[in-house]
């Protein structure tokens, strides 16, 4: 019976000393799940405190009107949602705003999934953005801010603004646009990625869009041209017509081809109707290439099949 106790006292004085040196070496592990749970605790405190102090007030189907001081409505806003804070712009979840002029007649209309109302009154707004202009004409860009002036009903960014065409994607340094206007002022640098791969570089460039659908962007800048086989410089600027798919250079041209010959002709006509790529001249041009110097009053020039046409007075000489 002695023994059996004896045994027993010895399991037990056992059973404590591997107990004592589990938990020695485990006593990092046990502290670190004790401060993790303790820390998840206290998260979820923060979180649900923030939640609840998040804004000081929410409306939902929000609608308000804006009228000048001699009592015309400027703007109605329309959203989803609205949040004010404590210490920041109030902000509006999935707005539409829309512009009204001094007759009353609807003007611009802006969709955006957020914006902000600045103290000043101004309508900040924020990622893709629509405009619809007075003639029905919708614009879709991307920018990282646009405002919407209350007192001078301006829209302007002056951030980088991408502009997305049915058939090419025009980014710029920023945007310019009235309530009364249906034409948009794309600021500073503006590059033109075209759908069918050539790029079109320049500056400020003006995009009209008309009632009876008519698209043309135009600028008055250096332009440079870009396709897979030629770079053609124009020193006045272009006009694109997007409905015919018909670009004019403007000014003196210079058409720098991949094969080394070049052209110097005025206001050269790019046609990319039905895919293609024809350039087109009515002016006197000037067309060199390692063997020959031709001159002519008239051209044409089918840059997919490498085919030149010299027409009227053509005068050449060939080495």
């Amino acid at each position: 019976m002695a023994v059996f106790q004896n045994r027993k006292i010895q399991s037990l004085i056992i059973f404590i000393i591997v107990l004592i040196a589990i938990l020695w070496l485990f006593q990092d592990n046990i502290a670190k799940i004790s401060v993790f749970q303790k820390n998840e605790q206290q998260f979820d405190t923060i979180e649900k405190e923030i939640k609840d102090i998040a804004y000081l007030e929410k409306i939902d189907n929000f609608l308000i009107k804006e009228y000048s001081k001699e009592q015309l409505l400027l703007h109605t806003i329309k959203a989803d949602a609205y949040y004010s804070y404590k210490n920041s712009p109030v902000e509006l979840i999935n707005i539409k705003l829309t512009t009204y002029d001094e007759v009353g007649q609807e003007g611009v209309v802006l969709k955006s999934n957020r914006a902000e109302i600045l103290k000043s009154g101004d309508i900040f707004f924020k990622d893709e953005i629509n405009i619809q202009s007075k003639n029905g004409v919708l614009h879709e860009i991307n920018t990282e801010s646009l405002i919407v002036l209350s007192n001078s009903g301006q829209i302007i960014s002056n951030s980088d603004v991408a502009y997305l065409d049915e058939n090419a994607i025009i980014n710029a340094q920023g945007m310019e646009m009235s309530n009364n206007d249906d034409t948009m002022f794309l600021v500073g640098d503006v590059i033109i990625n075209q759908d069918l791969g050539g790029v079109i570089e320049s500056r400020n460039l003006f995009i009209s869009h008309d009632a009876n659908g008519e698209k043309h962007y135009q600028s008055k800048e250096r332009t440079i041209y870009r396709s897979t086989d030629s770079m053609i410089n124009a020193d006045m600027g272009v006009d694109l017509d997007m409905n015919e798919n018909l670009m004019k250079l403007l000014g003196k041209v210079e058409v720098l081809n991949s094969s080394g010959s070049t052209m110097d002709s005025y206001n050269l006509i790019v046609d990319q109707s039905n895919g293609g790529e024809v350039y087109k001249s009515n002016n006197p041009t000037h067309y060199q290439t390692k063997v020959s110097d031709i001159r002519a009053k008239r051209m044409h020039y089918d840059a997919k099949t490498k085919k030149v046409e010299l027409m009227g007075g053509v005068l050449g000489v060939y080495e």
